[in-house]
């Protein structure tokens, strides 16, 4: 009898174990799932007075520029953190600790800056949730070859505050209807514009998830559509935002911004110049517009709908006077030298 009594005291200790084994595992693939909603952080507990910013690295040649970038962003007052997600999965793990460890000092300010490797190389994972690292309201999802001056940089992030449904962004694009082909094409407007590129694309953090995990069927199709084309997930991402509050977004102005990955760069005689240039996907200009069309038409079809909202105009933080005089042979703005 005492014999059976222990056996089945075995019994059940072996089925409690295995079932806090059982329970203890899902919840840690719970906890890495970036789509669980019972780990999303409720809104009205991120902060609002600040923004992390996420910047996505991918080349190697272009780390001094990114450690530059990056520095700039911790120094500003309105950044809480710095997020580098980096997405080269054939980074050697020397190199990655090297990096890790270079960004880590190389802040100016409060903000800490952190190594984040990727665990894929797709572009859609520069929008997943990262509610155990993103404690604001708001992120700024910016690339490793564009320098903003720190002025722009909060200007941007008040109009984000006076309109916080909205994105924000300083580089305007736009769709549009060919009626000749009758079919949807990317371009771009001189007085109008539907989309904001992730060169500085300042958003709300909930649209991570929304962008991630929601959209049921269309949604997984949109997300595979960025994957095959390694391409437009800023555009995707614009589509969501457009749907979700059916409106445009906002363009802001800038005092100075330095765009290392536009192709109409001078190259000069820098070799490294050169190298973080062509490192950019839009550098693959003869079909880059299409593919971009292609993508707007592939999204339109699975979704059902143009979601895609004009908008006009651009906020600037300061207006003066907009004639150009002569100074010592060269034409600048005739405020530049009031008393």
């Amino acid at each position: 009898m005492r014999s059976t009594m222990n056996w089945c005291a075995v019994f059940v200790f072996c089925c409690f174990w295995v079932l806090a084994e059982v329970d203890g595992s899902s919840r840690r693939r719970l906890r890495h799932d970036p789509c669980d909603p019972g780990v999303q952080r409720r809104p009205e507990s991120l902060r609002p007075d600040q923004m992390t910013v996420l910047i996505n690295g991918y080349s190697e040649h272009r780390i001094p520029l990114l450690l530059s970038v990056a520095a700039a962003y911790s120094a500003s007052p309105v950044v809480a953190a710095v997020l580098v997600l980096w997405g080269n999965l054939g980074t050697p793990p020397r190199l990655l600790s090297e990096l890790s460890r270079n960004l880590s000092a190389a802040s100016l300010g409060a903000a800490r800056i952190s190594l984040v490797p990727q665990s894929s190389g797709s572009l859609n994972a520069r929008f997943l949730p990262r509610p155990l690292a993103i404690e604001t309201r708001a992120v700024l999802v910016c690339d490793d070859d564009v320098e903003v001056d720190a002025k722009s940089v909060e200007f941007a992030f008040r109009v984000w505050g006076s309109n916080p449904d909205r994105m924000v962004g300083m580089f305007g694009r736009s769709h549009d209807m060919d009626l000749a082909r009758k079919e949807w094409i990317y371009t771009v407007h001189p007085d109008r514009y539907s989309i904001v590129l992730t060169k500085f694309m300042l958003l709300k953090t909930q649209y991570l998830f929304s962008y991630s995990c929601g959209g049921g069927v269309a949604g997984a199709r949109m997300r595979r559509v960025a994957d095959e084309m390694s391409n437009c997930e800023d555009i995707l991402m614009n589509f969501v935002v457009a749907d979700e509050i059916n409106a445009g977004p906002v363009l802001v102005g800038a005092k100075r911004v330095r765009d290392y990955g536009d192709p109409r760069n001078d190259g000069g005689s820098s070799e490294d110049r050169d190298e973080v240039r062509d490192a950019g996907l839009s550098r693959r200009r003869g079909e880059h517009r299409k593919r971009r069309g292609q993508c707007i038409r592939e999204f339109h079809k699975a979704m059902g709908r143009m979601p895609l909202r004009y908008s006009y105009g651009k906020m600037v933080n300061s207006v003066g006077e907009q004639g150009l005089c002569n100074k010592g042979g060269q034409l600048v703005l005739c405020d530049q030298f009031l008393d």
